[in-house]
């Protein structure tokens, strides 16, 4: 909780309580001259600014230190994969002119599969299990 953005923090956070401290006391004497109940509210008001902004910077150091502890948990257990790219070879299925869309581009069925062909992705079990049901799909119309 060093870090360059966390040290600003702790120096605004800081600031902003010391500042919610200062206006409580101004309040309370602009109160005292006045007499005024609603002064005196607002110089009661400011100390409960100040606690609520250093509870909640407090938790959200707590927050991100058990966010940080758990990535170290888990890239200590699980060591980094490397990603394992195929290519995604094309369908044999014989090409169908139909076009996708009417106007002026007419892109057919054949021009989708040969640009989806030439894609590389990452191994995925369930994106594999996903074409394959493309796959058997557009077997099925044709």
């Amino acid at each position: 909780m060093f870090a360059p953005r966390w040290v600003v923090g702790h120096v605004v956070i800081l600031i902003v309580v010391v500042s919610c401290l200062f206006l409580c006391n101004w309040q309370w004497d602009v109160s005292m001259v006045t007499h005024s109940l609603q002064n005196m509210a607002y110089a009661v008001q400011w100390p409960f600014f100040a606690v609520f902004f250093a509870v909640m910077w407090w938790r959200m150091l707590r927050l991100e230190s058990q966010r940080l502890d758990e990535e170290e948990a888990e890239a200590g257990a699980n060591a980094p994969e490397k990603p394992v790219r195929k290519r995604v070879e094309k369908q044999s299925a014989p090409p169908v002119d139909e076009p996708i869309l009417a106007g002026p581009s007419r892109r057919t069925v054949a021009d989708a599969r040969r640009d989806t062909a030439a894609v590389e992705d990452e191994a995925d079990p369930a994106m594999d299990a996903y074409n394959r049901m493309l796959a058997a799909l557009a077997a099925k119309e044709q």
